[in-house]
């Protein structure tokens, strides 16, 4: 389908693709009525990567915790790593204890609305910036994620996917099928993310359910294969994974730990955590490089008593 302006069905595909939300989206906590900047802002920055099923059960603990910024701006980052657990990416939360400082002392503990300057704090790119002015402030913004993008290739590109990186072209075309009226467009990029979440996902689309099947350039096409095969993110083996485990160690103890009690013979360890990371037959010249990059990533400290979390 090639979009120009706003034709009497692209206005429909709005009507039903809105409504289709109204009726079928789930009931998420960071999307009710009268949810704040932070409720929405930590939950952009755990869903990064991240399931909702996964961030779900973080997230409320969070909010029992650090209803506000300057809540989790109080606190060290190794509680704020500690509280992340096992979501992965932990870089995401010593960015958003950044974010919680930063939103204290400058913007007195209040969320910014803009995405100018949110993507001035720190963690908060492009997309973070227009999700948080969006879903927590209503502003006028072009939200394009990983799933917005797959809706709108198939509906009005006939493609099985979007491209493996994201395009200038397709933040246009994101910009061209917007809704003209502002609670619609608002409405809009959560009920496509929705749509593409829930229905026109990546391997199993459920076309049948889809609101717009009928409005479906791919559809038409006679559902093309993708143009090329997605390569998903390796983590069995992987320096990450590593580095995963030896995280695990370091939320489990409050005491600093000798640098030999990563890399020598885990066997001999008896915590459960040392017991995960030996199941992992990590060589030693691997454990080195992942216990090097959480220091260097500053995840992990390194003093005279051992390493340890960041205080």
């Amino acid at each position: 389908m090639h979009v120009v302006g706003y034709s009497s069905v692209v206005q429909q595909i709005h009507h039903k693709i809105n409504q289709w939300y109204r009726q079928n989206s789930r009931d998420l906590p960071w999307r009710r009525e009268g949810v704040s900047g932070w409720e929405v802002m930590v939950s952009e920055f755990m869903l990064q990567q991240t399931p909702v099923v996964r961030v779900l059960p973080v997230w409320e603990e969070w909010m029992r915790r650090w209803p506000r910024p300057e809540d989790l701006a109080a606190e060290p980052l190794s509680e704020a790593l500690k509280a992340w657990g096992r979501l992965g990416y932990p870089r995401r939360a010593q960015r958003l204890h950044a974010a919680a400082i930063e939103i204290t002392t400058e913007y007195n503990g209040e969320v910014p609305s803009t995405e100018e300057a949110l993507r001035a704090l720190p963690g908060v790119g492009d997309y973070t910036a227009a999700a948080i002015a969006c879903f927590a402030f209503g502003q006028p913004t072009v939200v394009v994620d990983t799933n917005i993008r797959r809706v709108h290739a198939r509906l009005f590109g006939g493609m099985a996917l979007p491209e493996p990186s994201p395009r200038a072209s397709e933040f246009a075309r994101a910009r061209q099928v917007q809704p003209e009226d502002q609670d619609s467009a608002n409405l809009w990029n959560v009920s496509v993310m929705e749509l593409g979440a829930l229905v026109c996902t990546a391997r199993s689309p459920k076309c049948e359910a889809c609101p717009v099947f009928e409005h479906c350039a791919w559809i038409a096409a006679g559902r093309p294969a993708p143009h090329y095969i997605p390569k998903g993110q390796a983590w069995k083996g992987t320096d990450r994974q590593v580095r995963g485990a030896i995280m695990a160690i370091l939320r489990e103890h409050e005491e600093p730990l000798a640098q030999e009690s990563f890399l020598v013979d885990l066997a001999i360890q008896e915590h459960d955590t040392y017991v995960a990371l030996e199941r992992l037959q990590a060589e030693l010249e691997q454990r080195e490089r992942a216990l090097a990059g959480l220091l260097k990533d500053g995840l992990a400290v390194r003093d005279d008593e051992g390493i340890r979390l960041p205080s």
